[in-house]
């Protein structure tokens, strides 16, 4: 049986969402009751799928991965719900897992736009 799962990398440095001009609302919160404000940026997740399940001798300790660019976190959210009961007895290729994610659950992943 092969099973897939979401395995989060970033972003995590300001200066990405800088880079990648990422949509931001100003907030305002306290600090030790001063107020300070800082840009609230639409959240943004990355990373790759790792597969469990595969032949130890094609690959070293029966795992491969797939990279996964960067996609709005509630995409990334909903993507790793489903794997985490998503199970194949064969691996499925990563364009194949991805429509078959969308067809199955309505979603279309939001990747990043450049």
């Amino acid at each position: 049986m092969i099973t897939y799962s979401t395995n989060w990398m970033g972003p995590i440095v300001t200066k990405w969402y800088e880079d990648n001009n990422i949509p931001y609302e100003m907030e305002t919160i306290l600090v030790n009751t001063t107020p300070k404000e800082y840009k609230r940026y639409k959240s943004y997740s990355c990373g790759r799928i790792d597969i469990y399940g595969l032949d130890e001798t094609e690959f070293y300790g029966g795992k491969h991965e797939y990279g996964l660019a960067p996609m709005e976190t509630e995409s990334w959210n909903i993507l790793s719900e489903f794997l985490h009961e998503y199970r194949t007895l064969e691996r499925t290729s990563y364009d194949d897992l991805i429509n078959e994610f969308e067809t199955l659950t309505g979603h279309e992943i939001q990747w990043l736009k450049k």
